[in-house]
């Protein structure tokens, strides 16, 4: 059996992920992070995804197991971004934006290793991309490869990162929504992880949300 974790924020990105990941594994389980983000909604959205998720395809109800959630506060305690402070949305010195949480994709990584390794899931599926996104470093190919062998190594054990969005821009992450499972898919994400994640105050993943082009 092929088990697979899934990194799940509530975002449009992570959600068209994990339906990827239920179209190709037998077990797909998801694990969300509590860093104290300002974005709260996304959290609230990832129950109500999951919910609504079985109904659209009997594999999608069959292969959706359990959920995990990982109180990460100290990511947010030693993060001075606007993800985590009350603080402008800008470029900061370095090129990058102040959205920027430096580090959060490695300890995500790391944390989501060693939850696999612990059910046994050689596959972990993350919705990062390089193609259409706000220059965050450790949302790079090259990144995720480097991960790969890292933790691969530090497990003893062989463990495959699936970037399935790495080299899509939105309106092809959309097409992809729609290819997986249809309108209904497509409105879900739109509707939940879109219409819901806009309403907090700064941007949420590694690139603005959309909405799909008609």
């Amino acid at each position: 059996m092929l088990r697979s974790l899934v990194l799940f924020s509530g975002g449009q990105d992570s959600t068209v992920a994990l339906a990827w990941a239920l179209e190709r594994f037998d077990a797909v389980e998801t694990v969300g992070f509590d860093y104290g983000q300002r974005h709260r909604v996304e959290l609230d959205c990832r129950t109500t995804i999951r919910k609504a998720l079985p109904a659209l395809s009997p594999n999608y109800a069959l292969r959706l197991g359990a959920d995990h959630m990982v109180d990460l506060a100290a990511l947010g305690a030693i993060s001075e971004t606007a993800l985590t402070r009350d603080t402008e949305i800008a470029f900061a010195e370095t090129g990058l934006p102040t959205t920027f949480v430096p580090g959060r994709n490695l300890i995500f990584l790391t944390f989501a290793a060693a939850l696999a390794y612990r059910r046994g899931a050689k596959h972990i599926v993350l919705g990062v991309c390089e193609t259409d996104y706000s220059g965050y470093p450790d949302c790079r190919d090259d990144t995720i490869k480097a991960m790969q062998v890292a933790l691969g190594l530090g497990l003893d054990r062989r463990l495959v990162l699936h970037t399935p969005l790495m080299w899509r821009d939105k309106a092809q992450t959309f097409a992809l929504a729609r290819a997986l499972g249809g309108e209904p898919l497509l409105d879900l994400v739109v509707e939940q992880s879109g219409a819901m994640a806009a309403a907090a105050a700064p941007p949420a993943s590694c690139g603005p949300k959309a909405t799909p082009p008609i």
